[in-house]
């Protein structure tokens, strides 16, 4: 391992290549191949025995996916107070990099026969994936200047998309290839031992170079746990006096619960609201519009990191959010394919500049602190407890009503709201 300093070039691209590793996750199994793959295992409006109970597929997939965020959320204060206290956050970040990637090659036994461990893999995926990046995040203000954050920030989503891209290419070839329905199934589960061993393989690139903390020689104990817990508690105090960045944490809680609802939900929406004749081409269709949202995006991120360098990071963050409620608004009338692959190519031109815009807006308002596990662990909490209201919410009204579009329509409350407390976060700091 090589150390290096603050603000070095090799140490910002090693910090930004963790996205090129482990988007493949976020690509291969939250946006494109596993949804498609679980959409082939349940028939439509097909339902499900569970816990002593019936429920449709979506969703069930839906509430797991907001018990893995509420996991994500509880351990994550927990986690960040040990990391700072032995002054490691690289094993920390390894360890669920590891889980999420073992849990991932542990998809290709996803069956309904086995559907309990199934949902199990499926959960401890997504906590693994989320768990690395609260300490992937925390990174940023230790590695990189003010001044540097939005664009490696940016740097960070573009070369994820890249990398996600090429997989799913690899993957896409493979699963179109296969000459059968049967033989494309085990395709896609093949795809998911792929994600795995990428995710694995290339994470190493980053933990050369990244710094592990300042080794403190404490031990772990009862009262060390609970340390995440309280230093969140002393953020939250600690931003009464920061006015700015609490309105903008608030802002974000809000905006960012629809927006991450709208990327975990997107392809089975596509999967079963859209009209894409053949099982073959609603395959190939929903995979076309990822990659369109991938490619757009590597655009989209580095356009937002422009804007917000002429405009302010604030005021383009309102300005997405309204393109947000726009695509809300309009998926709720679309039936063809052609819309879907259009409304794919907005959501990827604001979907990676809102997600790099906030993360590097955030670093922008922490006050001088060498606390930077804390301030992130409670960025990360407030979004993770956004998407498990997001999520619980939105598969709420799709089990009502029956339909995931009065769901998609519900989000735009989120947004409107997201829209007028970005209003109200000062300009400049007082």
């Amino acid at each position: 391992m090589q150390t290096l300093p603050k603000g070095h070039k090799k140490l910002l691209n090693a910090w930004a290549f963790y996205d090129w590793a482990n988007s493949v996750y976020s690509l291969t199994i939250v946006s494109a191949v596993f949804p498609i793959f679980y959409g082939t295992l349940f028939e439509a409006d097909e339902t499900i025995s569970i816990f002593g109970g019936e429920i449709r597929s979506t969703p069930l997939i839906n509430y797991a996916t907001a018990i893995g965020f509420i996991i994500v959320a509880v351990c994550s204060p927990i986690l960040s107070g040990v990391a700072d206290y032995i002054g490691n956050k690289k094993i920390f970040m390894k360890f669920f990099n590891y889980i999420g990637a073992l849990s991932c090659i542990g998809l290709y036994w996803f069956s309904k026969e086995t559907i309990y461990l199934s949902l199990f893999c499926y959960i401890t995926a997504l906590v693994g994936f989320w768990g690395s990046i609260v300490f992937y995040n925390s990174y940023l203000p230790d590695i990189a200047y003010p001044e540097q954050h939005d664009k490696i920030s940016a740097k960070g989503y573009s070369m994820g998309y890249i990398g996600s891209v090429i997989l799913l290419v690899v993957n896409l070839a493979m699963i179109m290839g296969a000459p059968s329905g049967a033989e494309k199934v085990a395709s896609m589960k093949f795809s998911f031992i792929l994600v795995g061993i990428w995710w694995i393989g290339f994470s190493q690139y980053s933990y050369y170079f990244l710094p592990k903390g300042t080794s403190t020689g404490h031990k772990i104990t009862k009262g060390v746990l609970f340390k995440g817990f309280k230093e969140l508690h002393g953020v939250w105090k600690g931003m009464t006096e920061n006015i700015r960045l609490k309105r903008y944490l608030g802002a974000f809680f809000i905006y960012s619960m629809a927006v991450q609802t709208v990327m975990l939900v997107a392809t089975y929406f596509g999967e079963q609201e859209i009209n894409w004749g053949t099982d073959g081409e609603k395959t190939m269709g929903l995979i076309i519009s990822i990659l369109i949202i991938q490619l757009v995006a590597v655009g989209g991120a580095i356009i937002t990191s422009r804007c917000s360098d002429k405009y302010g990071n604030v005021y383009t963050l309102i300005g997405i959010n309204i393109i947000w409620v726009g695509i809300c608004v309009y998926a709720y009338f679309i039936t063809e394919s052609i819309q879907f692959y259009g409304t794919a190519a907005v959501v990827g031109l604001v979907m990676g500049g809102i997600q790099a815009l906030s993360r590097s807006t955030y670093s922008k308002f922490l006050p001088e602190t060498e606390d930077t596990t804390s301030y992130f662990s409670f960025y990360d909490v407030a979004e993770k407890v956004g998407i498990v209201i997001g999520m619980g919410i939105y598969a709420t009204v799709d089990l009502i009503t029956g339909s995931m579009r009065n769901a998609v329509l519900f989000l735009v409350v989120f947004f409107v709201l997201g829209i007028l407390l970005l209003c109200r976060v000062p300009k400049k700091e007082k």
